[in-house]
């Protein structure tokens, strides 16, 4: 049976996830009845935990805003995982920078993070996770991402929850650098880099922005109201996919759309399926009409072959020329034998 204050600091750490609490809810997780609760709340108003009392239908409890607890409390469970969560991030580019008071970037924000959540642990756990994260190694290398800035990353969420406008400064690519009104309708995650998306009032255009090169953002007075539907992440990928490259490449393939997104996601490829024929066989594989740009060609016969799926090329007739060349290389290789059976061919 758990102790009292077993159940008054998981009362504590209910309180801390955020949000309004309902007794009801307060009853049920901590295994006691609704007078109970009460008192254990009273325990923490006592240690000058400031626990408020929200009333009305949706009424509970709920902690005062901006209440910090001096001590971290994390089991061994919580702060392998918080460890670890702050290195997979740090190592596929989901962080951002930490600025000085002069605006130059210092470090990652999950870097310093790391460092006081070691010091404030107990040595004994301390120890053991860094035995682990010293002993863990990745097959692949850590990615070399351009982070955003904290304030604009909390300022571009809060536009988008709340449907506020926002002003950016805004370096291009090609170093280009503007200021313009933003209509964000979500953020988006992708490859290491972290894009907004939404509308451009000036163009009347809906526009994908790298956080990493936003200089500055504040809230601007106003609101707009987010098209009914309209999905984010799909609309970076899109975006991605038919960007203006150097070749258009247009192809025919036979298979199911989960097979061609194997090799080619939402990001390189647009895929189109068409809807069976009447009395058509279910079973039976339709052809599906592939998009994407491309700056070079060279990659894309060994992809192709490696579908073992039928296909067409429309265009361009460059690439049929790069995948029959590819056909004879692989022929004349599956026609040599080894040294010591023959002569090479």
């Amino acid at each position: 049976m758990a102790r009292p204050t077993h159940r008054v600091l998981t009362l504590l750490e209910l309180l801390q996830s955020g949000g309004i609490r309902t007794m009801a809810e307060l009853a049920d997780r901590l295994g006691v009845d609704e007078r109970t609760v009460r008192r254990y709340v009273d325990h923490l108003v006592d240690l000058d935990v400031p626990v408020e009392s929200v009333r009305g239908r949706y009424g509970g409890y709920r902690l005062a805003p901006g209440y910090r607890m001096p001590p971290l409390m994390l089991s061994d469970d919580e702060a392998l995982a918080v460890l670890l969560g702050l290195v997979a991030g740090r190592r596929s580019g989901l962080t951002t920078t930490t600025d000085t008071a002069t605006g130059t970037v210092t470090d990652t924000a999950s870097e310093t993070a790391a460092a006081k959540i070691r010091r404030v642990l107990p040595k004994r756990l301390a120890h053991k996770l860094d035995t682990v994260l010293e002993s863990l190694a990745f097959t692949a290398p850590p990615g070399e991402f351009a982070t955003p800035q904290t304030t604009v990353l909390l300022c571009v969420a809060d536009a988008v929850r709340h449907h506020r406008p926002i002003s950016i400064r805004y370096t291009a690519a090609d170093g280009r650098r503007s200021e313009r009104t933003l209509h964000p309708y979500g953020l988006v995650a992708h490859s290491g880099r972290w894009y907004v998306t939404g509308a451009d009032p000036a163009i009347g255009e809906d526009r994908t922005f790298r956080l990493d090169r936003i200089a500055d953002a504040r809230t601007l007075p106003g609101s707009f109201e987010p098209p009914t539907g309209f999905d984010p992440a799909q609309h970076v990928l899109s975006g991605f996919a038919t960007a203006p490259y150097r070749h258009e490449v247009v192809l025919r393939m036979q298979g199911t759309v989960e097979q061609i997104r194997v090799r080619l996601p939402a990001g390189v490829a647009t895929v189109e399926e068409s809807p069976p024929a009447p009395g058509a066989d279910p079973a039976t594989q339709g052809w599906l009409r592939v998009e994407l740009r491309a700056e070079r060609l060279d990659w894309l016969p060994p992809l192709l072959a490696s579908f073992d799926r039928p296909f067409v090329i429309e265009r361009p007739d460059e690439l049929r020329g790069l995948v029959a060349a590819l056909a004879d290389r692989l022929a004349a290789s599956a026609r040599r034998v080894p040294p010591e059976h023959g002569p090479v061919a």
